[in-house]
């Protein structure tokens, strides 16, 4: 992921886990819109479900799914896919960046109505964290970070060597070092309650019109399903990878709508079961063995709260209505070029990691299949499903639970010979340069994210300024290098079609100058990811290995079939509500981009 937005005041602020290690290991196998959150109570005929268990396994593609399915005919993932309503043809939101696409599931919109378009992104509309702040005054522009840097405590030494390290440690006792260097008690990781105080509010971007920093689930322009079920006075609970998805619980809701938060941080140091460093020594999201590791964590909060339990598995409260949690094994195995892929026991209360092999997809006699990594990581996933499904029979919950399997996103390219990366900060710094040749020290592109997709924030929104990034990005090459590091030179800076100014606004569906979507939006072309050379692909784009994902509905009541039409996972959000008797249309983005419930999901 390249991001070149200014730095924040104060620097990175640090986040989570020196803590993940604890549980036996699992891993086999506002300035928002404020919109009404009161529900209105459907014909309870139409309802099968007390409750919904909506699982994201970020990355995975329908291809995926068709490929596992059809080679495990006896996995949890066949078993629901045949059992359920299956959709083909389900689109992410755009862009299909994490936080707008577990927004999209969350909401029912797009950044139409959200007015999320990525994690690290801008706002015309907004201050810049830490800058001087006169109420009312007009806004001077800033960046818009609600990412893993936003987290309150502290960060850790390197737990190999005790250096300075760029890792975070989230231990909420704050005792992170026992007497081998690493947490004595990693178990207290599940003991973790993310909420207001989890975060370094002065990282976020300030309202001109307060000159108070805008809480995460304040810069929503949708309430979420979280809302209107908690007001209807339901259990509500989620598990994410980043303590800043507390934003799900949507404006107004001063961050208590989502009963039950757990957001161990997914970018902090990762830590064997025994207290020990990973070989490796880095977060969670680059070594498969360790997200494996990690979502077992969260698999065993979806345990607990299927039991009754808090995530923690300590106080009694009921199951939830709404609960869920996502996956990264997959992404993560999409994504890394080697890994390990499992953890090894030594027998002695010690682990050694299994080998490095291959992560992405292959070619295998003219076909294009998972890699070693990517197959574990499936095996993983579904083994991980299978002891949800297990739990929820055992606790006789079936008759009343519905489960929902989808992503948050994909993962593009599938296919490694068409992966190109390119550094965008040549890019950057060339259209800056150019631009200050008739503006002299004027800096035009001031932020933006680029994976795999182009976005620029400009100082000058004017439709003449949008169009000279545009001219400059189509008239001008780009050097990268393919999959086997051989220099490769890429027309058109690597895009397929750009849209500037007027035409990016048009594009969103939103009114020119809402100050929040990119003053420049480029299609790539397919394989083409703006990144250094250490990664085989990535999301936010809109080509189809980022939008093409799985889409199943499992639950009492659901007529098994196979749906071709077109549907996109901002869907989940109102089928949820529907599936509870709750009044889809008690969400603004039902309302405003007349987002439906998944055709034959709920059964009447």
């Amino acid at each position: 992921m390249s991001k070149y937005t200014r730095p924040i005041a104060g620097g990175l602020a640090a986040a989570s886990i020196a803590a993940l290690c604890a549980l036996p290991f699992i891993g086999t196998s506002a300035q928002a819109a404020r919109a009404t959150s009161t529900p209105h109570s459907t014909s309870p005929s139409t309802s099968h479900s007390k409750h919904v268990l909506l699982i994201s396994i970020d990355g995975m593609h329908q291809s995926d799914l068709d490929r596992y399915v059809a080679a495990h005919p006896k996995s949890t993932l066949a078993g629901l896919t045949r059992g359920g309503r299956q959709y083909t043809n389900a689109l992410t939101s755009n862009p299909s960046d994490s936080d707008p696409g577990g927004t999209a599931l969350m909401t029912g919109g797009n950044p139409k109505s959200t007015g999320v378009y990525y994690d690290v992104e801008y706002s015309h509309k907004v201050d810049e964290a830490g800058a001087a702040c006169t109420p009312g005054h007009p806004a001077t522009g800033g960046d818009v970070v609600y990412d893993s840097p936003d987290d309150a405590l502290p960060g850790v030494p390197d737990l190999s060597t005790g250096a300075a390290h760029a890792f975070p440690s989230f231990d909420e006792n704050g005792s992170i070092y026992g007497p081998n260097g690493a947490d004595s008690n990693p178990a207290l990781i599940m003991n973790l309650k993310n909420d207001a105080s989890s975060f370094d509010r002065t990282t976020f971007p300030i309202d001109p019109a307060t000159c108070k920093n805008i809480m995460p689930w304040d810069y929503l322009g949708d309430n979420s399903i979280f809302q209107v079920a908690h007001a209807a006075g339901l259990r509500t609970a989620w598990s994410d990878k980043h303590a800043v998805y507390l934003s799900f619980n949507g404006p107004g809701s001063q961050g208590k709508s989502i009963d039950d938060f757990f957001g161990p941080e997914i970018d902090s140091q990762a830590v064997m079961p025994n207290g020990k460093p990973y070989p490796q020594d880095d977060d969670w999201a680059h070594i498969d063995a360790a997200t494996k590791q990690y979502d077992g964590y969260k698999v065993q909060a979806m345990l607990n709260e299927i039991d009754g339990l808090d995530h923690s598995g300590k106080d009694h409260v009921g199951t939830p209505a709404i609960f869920g949690m996502n996956f990264q094994t997959v992404s993560v195995a999409q994504k890394i070029p080697s890994t390990s892929a499992n953890l090894v026991p030594d027998g002695h209360g010690g682990y050694t990691t299994s080998a490095p092999q291959p992560g992405g997809y292959q070619f295998v006699n003219a076909k294009l299949v998972p890699g070693p990594v990517l197959s574990s990581a499936f095996d993983s996933v579904d083994a991980e499903l299978g002891r949800m499904v297990a739990e929820i029979a055992k606790k006789g919950l079936t008759n009343s639970t519905t489960i929902i399997v989808t992503a948050k996103h994909g993962q593009s390219p599938q296919n490694p010979t068409k992966l190109v990366t390119v550094p965008d900060g040549p890019i950057v710094d060339a259209i800056n340069a150019e631009w200050a040749k008739t503006h002299p020290g004027k800096t035009l592109v001031v932020a933006g994210t680029n994976d795999d997709l182009w976005q620029s924030y400009l100082s000058d929104n004017s439709q003449a300024a949008g169009n000279f990034v545009k001219n400059y990005l189509w008239n001008h090459t780009a050097k990268g290098v393919d999959i086997n590091k051989k220099p490769v030179t890429v027309q058109h800076s690597g895009l397929t079609r750009i849209w500037a100014g007027d035409q990016a606004a048009r594009f969103f569906g939103v009114p020119v100058g809402n100050g929040r979507y990119p003053d420049v939006f480029g299609k790539v072309q397919e394989g083409i990811v703006y990144a250094k050379p250490t990664k085989l692909a990535e999301h936010g784009g809109m080509n189809t290995g980022d939008r093409h994902v799985l889409m199943v509905v499992s639950g009492p009541g659901i007529r098994p079939q196979v749906v071709h039409a077109p549907v996109e996972t901002t869907q989940v959000a109102p089928t949820i509500l529907a599936l509870l008797g709750l009044d889809p249309h008690s969400l603004r983005a039902v309302r405003v981009e007349g987002t439906r419930v998944l055709p034959g999901a709920v059964a009447r």
